[in-house]
């Protein structure tokens, strides 16, 4: 019989090899982010006829999340992945506009501002002779 040893969390292994990965938690995945662009080619494989779970596994990505992406695709296009809408960004316009009408206005005091305060003499009168 082979010899039995102890491996760092006390439990015994035959012949002094570890079992692979046996009830050891699998490390934490970094979740990956999927440009709109890449959703959109996700789904149309989709669309195409490739398996789900194969598609799953290859990108790492779940099963529910390409199913969902593909909801949103059938139901907006590939508008539907970009995370801005034309609201968003006629809203943002209009207060860039603001902002820059009210850098203007203060400019213009400021430099009110400093013709007021300076101690220059009024214009000189030219001397008739």
């Amino acid at each position: 019989m082979g010899k039995i040893k102890t491996v760092g969390s006390g439990s015994p292994v035959k012949g002094g090899r570890r079992p692979s990965a046996a009830g050891e938690p699998e490390p934490a995945r970094k979740q990956k982010r999927f440009w709109a662009q890449h959703k959109v080619e996700a789904v149309l494989r989709l669309l195409r006829g490739e398996d789900l779970e194969l598609l799953s596994r290859e990108l790492g990505v779940p099963a529910s999340s390409l199913s969902e992406w593909q909801e949103i695709f059938l139901a907006q296009g590939a508008e539907g992945f970009k995370k801005r809408s034309s609201k968003d960004d006629l809203e943002n316009r209009r207060l860039k506009e603001m902002v820059g009408e009210q850098a203007m206005t203060i400019e213009l005091l400021q430099e009110k501002l400093i013709r007021v305060q300076s101690p220059r003499p009024l214009a000189r009168r030219r001397s008739r002779k």
